[in-house]
């Protein structure tokens, strides 16, 4: 028994140290002027950046897969009045 109450007065100190740890980072990020904050506030300034190119990269992806089925369309439309022709030349050989 008493080695686990030493066990968990240790444990209850490590935690009480972690505490006090994760506070100043949180005191830290909440001054703009330490570096943990400014490293931060750029780090979340690229995520934002690169979620706003993902979004227009995204766009533009869409609008090419459109064109793209659109020209494969005309593709066989095109096939089709190929081989049309063609038959129409032969008979007319």
């Amino acid at each position: 028994v008493a080695a686990l109450q030493d066990e968990k007065n240790s444990l209850m100190s490590e935690n009480e140290i972690m505490n006090d740890r994760l506070e100043q980072l949180d005191d830290s990020l909440d001054d703009p002027n330490t570096a943990v904050a400014k490293k931060y506030f750029h780090a979340q300034l690229q995520l934002e950046q690169l979620q706003e190119e993902n979004f227009r990269l995204e766009a533009a992806k869409d609008d090419y897969r459109v064109h793209c089925e659109e020209l494969e369309k005309q593709l066989i439309e095109l096939q089709h009045r190929n081989n049309e022709l063609t038959s129409l030349a032969e008979e007319s050989r």
